[in-house]
């Protein structure tokens, strides 16, 4: 299963985008999900490295297994995940 979250309705509204990425990481490990995109656009970049500093808490990196940057768009990344089919876990964060 493939979630989806397109940042830029909300870009300039800094609440909003920190609900909106936890929501969206909370809905992937409830759902099991392998993989979500986010699309921060391209912009500035300011937007990625704030995308990007939300996923790197301790607490979050802890729920992924890995990031992708998307070498086509840099506007789009990828957050993987891997689930542990006995424990329905996810086996936690590989590197990048």
């Amino acid at each position: 299963m493939k979630l989806k979250l397109d940042l830029h309705d909300i870009f300039n509204r800094s609440g909003d985008i920190d609900r909106a990425l936890r929501g969206i990481i909370d809905e992937a490990v409830a759902k099991r999900a392998s993989l979500v995109e986010i699309i921060p656009g391209k912009g500035s970049g300011q937007l990625k490295k704030r995308v990007i500093r939300f996923l790197d808490q301790r607490e979050i990196k802890a729920l992924y297994h890995r990031i992708e940057k998307d070498s086509d768009n840099w506007g789009r990344l990828f957050v993987h995940f891997r689930w542990n089919e006995s424990t329905g876990r996810s086996s936690g964060r590989r590197g990048r």
